[in-house]
């Protein structure tokens, strides 16, 4: 397992993308403790990790918070899933300021020549798998960002080339990247979506019995 910038991926590919797990929020309106409630046959985190491992990611750095539960959480689906040398862990220490920080650093964690980052969100567990290879897909067609979308709306996990990496480490407070893909226009590939998954993330307790979750 690599836990720094410079970790090497067990299965590198062509493409030289990598993929970020932003798991470091409070789950204030949660109650606290959501990314490690349960989902299915383990917990809310583990069904966003199946989805960023199954991108076409030389590596995938967890971006964690105060919570210091989630490191251990991440590296034990790793192992499960015999990826454990793919996986980076990566401290949040200003999480607590806002999303922008935890984004920021999951960015500056990547390794040296990544081209291009998944950015998946803990909290959304009905990310088809096969998704991303579609995302990555369309930014080699010459897109900044890619986002899939469904029924017209936007969702995640994005997709952004190397050129946005100055933007996103620049961003501040608890503002995710919405104002980066907001400014590019048709430089921004929209990948359509076949269900929801791409738009639906848990926020309080009950939002769990949706859509078949656990």
């Amino acid at each position: 397992m690599a836990t720094g910038a410079d970790g090497e991926a067990g299965a590198e590919d062509a493409t030289g993308l990598d993929a970020v797990v932003l798991a470091a929020g409070a789950g204030a309106r949660f109650g606290g403790g959501k990314l490690l409630a349960p989902w299915g046959e383990g917990v809310l985190l583990d069904a966003a990790l199946a989805a960023a491992f199954a991108a076409p990611a030389r590596t995938v750095a967890v971006v964690w918070g105060a919570d210091g539960r989630v490191p251990a959480a991440a590296l034990a689906f790793a192992e499960r899933a015999g990826a454990a040398d793919r996986l980076r862990l990566v401290h949040a220490e200003r999480a607590a300021e806002g999303l922008a920080w935890s984004l920021g650093a999951g960015i500056a964690s990547l390794p040296a020549g990544c081209a291009g980052a998944f950015v998946f969100l803990g909290d959304m567990p009905r990310v088809a798998p096969g998704l991303a290879g579609r995302l990555a897909g369309a930014l080699a067609g010459g897109a900044l960002a890619v986002a899939p979308t469904f029924e017209g709306r936007r969702g995640h996990p994005v997709l952004f080339g190397r050129a946005l990496f100055p933007q996103l480490l620049a961003l501040d407070g608890d503002r995710g990247a919405a104002a980066v893909l907001a400014g590019l226009g048709e430089a921004l590939a929209l990948v359509p979506s076949p269900d929801a998954g791409v738009l639906f993330d848990v926020d309080r307790p009950g939002d769990l019995g949706r859509l078949g979750g656990g």
